[in-house]
């Protein structure tokens, strides 16, 4: 099964959708803690519902069981922590919460893209969400859009 992870960070809303669309996206999975910001840009709950639905004919989900704590990621962002620390108490958050036990595979069943706010999937959580599930399934692999 395979799942793709993308950040909306430095891209533009066409090249974002573009992406989505040539890959055939049809379920976005929203793993971000805070949802609303007026940060988030075209990716505001709100109206991303809609442009993924009608740019992309695919539906949206907003999944806090695969976020951070807010605790988490101030000590990382605001108090300039640790990836390093960052990502071993993630690891551990997941494997608290049981995330293998509680998602549904099912969720994947459709092309699906987990959704964050970083550019690329090398500092984010996105792609340790999905290493993560692999590593207790063994049956996804993830492609970074």
């Amino acid at each position: 099964m395979e799942v793709f992870t993308i950040g909306f960070t430095k891209k533009s809303a066409e090249e974002f959708f573009g992406l989505l669309r040539r890959h055939g996206i049809k379920r976005l999975v929203d793993v971000r803690l805070n949802n609303v910001s007026q940060l988030a840009g075209f990716t505001k709950r709100e109206d991303f519902q809609f442009f993924l639905r009608e740019v992309c004919g695919a539906e949206y989900r907003h999944e806090p069981l695969l976020a951070p704590t807010q605790a988490m990621l101030d000590a990382y962002k605001k108090e300039k922590g640790s990836w390093q620390e960052y990502e071993r108490g993630f690891l551990d958050l997941m494997a608290s919460r049981k995330i293998e036990e509680r998602l549904d595979r099912s969720l994947f069943g459709v092309p699906t893209v987990l959704l964050c706010s970083e550019p690329t999937p090398e500092n984010c959580h996105r792609r340790l969400v999905v290493e993560y599930l692999q590593s207790k399934w063994g049956e996804l692999r993830a492609k970074h859009l």
